[in-house]
Order: structure tokens, then C-alpha cells, then sequence
């Protein structure tokens, strides 16, 4: 477990099957996660019983985030975090992000995950740097992975096609400072 301030990052468990199905299959959450169609339970389940392989297998990792309370325990799960095309030979990983639970955000949250996933990914796997995408109107996004230390790298213009519209991308990335 990865253990912060006021959150803990854990591996998936069974028990959360229940929340990735709901989020992930939330249509407001597809433009910027890439999804086009819903997930089945089946899938969800697949993927939770593969999360247990190593990240140089799996070429994944994702966390639970799981708010903590006064005494340092969890309280809920209330979102998920992803490195994923994780690459060894140049030691890089995307980076996502969602605190499913829409009442927890805007409370520091994504931020303190950022911070903590970007300190293992640095000093535990050794990565040179980690990145995102992030489309050039998600100013909550920009504004979080700015503070979290990442720099906008450059825009990939027309990138992504939502509802007949294209909309252009940011690309942001945060390299490792030792």
C-alpha cells in the first residue's frame, strides 16, 4: 500500500468490481478515457483477476484510491488511478486518473494521488517520466496535472472526434528530477 496524507493507494481486489463496473460505464467519463462502448461485468472481472500480474507483464497497473480519516484508516474507495503503457526500454508510463466518487472532488484528492503514484514511479520502477493527454477544454485536468507538476509538452491538434466535433489534445509530461 502507498500511504499519503489523507489518501492510500492499494491494488484492486474483488470487492471492487462493483465500482469500476459503475464508472467505467458512466457515458460522461468516455470522452476522456477513451471508451466507446460499455463494459461488461465479465470484462471487469477479467480485468480485475489479471491485476495481480507485474507491471513488466501486464504493461499496467492500476490503484484504488482510497480516502483515509482522522485516525489514518480508509474509509472508502473513491477512485482509480492508471499507469499504463508502461514502457521499460524508455521508462515511461501514461498516466490517468478518476475519483469516481463526484462529491470527493475538488478536495486535494487527485492531487495527493498524483504525488504519491509520481514518487513510486520515479523511485521504485525508475521511470525517467511519466505523461498524459488531456483535451485542451478539461481545464480541471490541466489545472491538476499542472500542480502535480507535469508541463505541457505540446497539442495535438483534430485528435479526438466527440459528437462530430474534434477537439485538439494537450500532451503534458513530468520527468523524473533526480
Amino acid at each position: 500500500m502507498i500511504s499519503g496524507k489523507n489518501v492510500h493507494l492499494r491494488a484492486i481486489e474483488p470487492s471492487d468490481i462493483d465500482l469500476m463496473y459503475r464508472w467505467e460505464n458512466d457515458p460522461e467519463v468516455w470522452p476522456v478515457s477513451g471508451t466507446q462502448v460499455p463494459f461488461s461485468r465479465h470484462t471487469m472481472e477479467l480485468f480485475i483477476n489479471i491485476s495481480h500480474q507485474d507491471i513488466y507483464t501486464s504493461k499496467q497497473l492500476r490503484l484504488a484510491i482510497e480516502k483515509k480519516n482522522h485516525e489514518g484508516s480508509s474509509t472508502s474507495t473513491i477512485g482509480y488511478v492508471d499507469l499504463f503503457d508502461f514502457d521499460p526500454a524508455n521508462l515511461r508510463a501514461g498516466v490517468g486518473i478518476l475519483i469516481g466518487d463526484t462529491a470527493e472532488r475538488r478536495n486535494g484528492y487527485a492531487l495527493e494521488t498524483l504525488h504519491l503514484l509520481s514518487a513510486y514511479a520515479f523511485s521504485t520502477l525508475n521511470l525517467h517520466q511519466l505523461y498524459c493527454h488531456i483535451h485542451v477544454n478539461n481545464e480541471s485536468s490541466i489545472r491538476l496535472f499542472s500542480a502535480a507538476g507535469f508541463k505541457l509538452s505540446g497539442e495535438m491538434k483534430h485528435w479526438t472526434l466527440i459528437n462530430g466535433n474534434w477537439i485538439n489534445v494537450y500532451f503534458m509530461q513530468k520527468i523524473n528530477p533526480f
